[in-house]
């Protein structure tokens, strides 16, 4: 064999596709074992061999298509036309699927000297993408009827509950009449616990509106040090009840492009946990800043922390860290992970840490968001070459 011609087989050998290689006058240059035991052409008694003619070898490969291609008109001039990079995915009639790739080759003064035939098995690989997409099918319709049950249960109990809370109100108001102090008790007990039974649902609630993938989010400038003022006011009264001493350190920075009102629903549960779990003559300490092209929040307290190992499982919802069970703290793990998925919205993130100082305990919560927003949502991929069939590969044959 004559020592290019070798070069040429070896490389096709080496190759991990089935390949051939075409000359301009329709004949066979190289074509190595994988193409051979592929389409079956040793079995068949096609020539292969250096020179052999190109017609053959095609009318063999096209017979184990499942159907035969528009495109096969004539075994002649089998490399007219083939002047681009072509592809298509080509089922076989044993029931595989193979994909095709076709590269046409030039010399230095471009003219055009054959052909690069190359084909895949790529059965396993559509098997796979099909069974992925049954499955994202399946989860999502599973997901619409999550949302669905969570409406329908929610909608039930509020109209119950809104009656309890109203008959305890009631009872508790001396117009209805004394009360004993163990009868006060008990109401106390009875409204405490509605209460807690109206802030799971709407919390539930709230968790199925932001995980739907049509939700919108509106827009729109947002002065980070007015937001995290008007947070902490409005949760005067909580961190008040619970003893808590809190700081404001907000930073002047350019406004960003945010859902205010989401975003003011993270800041709340991020103080309302940290007054949650911060023993009374401790302090929570809100902080922000811009750095770089993101603004940083951190409200970090002196509360019990957050170990190590549930940082990450404290956002994923009904996941609760063993030293707030352990502690009788109420709460339903709901509340980090509705908060992460807001700003995730936004583009970017929330996490925990051990707060400055980490011999005294508590954590910091870290909230991180690009002043510009999210980023747009990539472009459509283009749509792949014509598969077998199709108007690209018209008057032209080929394996």
């Amino acid at each position: 064999m004559h020592t290019a011609l070798a070069q040429v087989q070896a490389v096709l050998e080496a190759l991990p596709r089935a390949a051939i290689v075409q000359s301009g006058d329709e004949q066979v240059i190289a074509v190595n074992r994988r193409f051979t035991d592929m389409f079956g052409l040793d079995a068949a008694g096609i020539a292969h061999t250096p020179g052999a003619p190109l017609g053959p070898v095609v009318e063999a490969v096209c017979a184990t298509f499942a159907e035969r291609p528009a495109w096969v008109v004539d075994t002649a001039h089998a490399i007219a036309a083939r002047r681009v990079h072509r592809t298509a995915e080509i089922p076989l009639t044993d029931g595989r699927t193979i994909r095709r790739d076709v590269e046409p080759l030039y010399d230095a003064d471009r003219n055009l000297l054959g052909s690069l035939w190359t084909a895949e098995d790529v059965t396993e690989e559509k098997r796979r993408a099909h069974a992925l997409e049954r499955d994202n099918r399946t989860l999502a319709e599973l997901a619409g009827q999550r949302n669905e049950f969570v409406a329908r249960a929610s909608h039930s109990l509020r109209t119950p509950l809104a009656s309890v809370i109203s008959f305890c109100e009631l009872l508790a108001d001396p117009v209805s009449g004394p009360l004993t102090a163990e009868q006060r008790e008990f109401l106390d007990a009875v409204h405490r616990n509605a209460r807690r039974m109206e802030r799971v649902i709407t919390t539930l609630m709230e968790t199925t509106v932001m995980r739907a993938p049509q939700l919108n989010l509106e827009f729109g400038p947002v002065d980070v040090p007015r937001m995290l003022t008007h947070a902490v006011l409005d949760r005067i009264a909580t961190t008040e009840a619970a003893g808590v001493f809190v700081v404001l350190d907000a930073a002047p920075g350019p406004p960003l492009h945010g859902d205010e009102l989401r975003l003011e629903h993270v800041l709340a549960n991020l103080l309302e946990n940290a007054a949650k779990f911060t023993p009374p003559g401790g302090t929570v300490t809100v902080t922000s800043a811009v750095d770089g092209d993101h603004w940083t929040v951190d409200v970090a307290d002196t509360g019990i922390g957050v170990p190590a190992d549930y940082r990450e499982e404290i956002f994923s919802g009904f996941v609760r860290a063993p030293n707030a069970e352990s502690g009788g703290y109420a709460g339903t793990g709901l509340g980090l992970a509705l908060s992460r998925d807001i700003v995730r919205r936004h583009g970017g993130d929330l996490t925990v840490a051990d707060a400055p100082g980490g011999e005294e305990g508590g954590a910091v919560f870290t909230v991180r968001l690009p002043l510009v927003g999210p980023r747009p949502a990539p472009a459509p991929a283009p749509a792949p070459a014509a598969a077998p069939g199709s108007g690209s590969d018209a008057g032209a044959a080929a394996p």
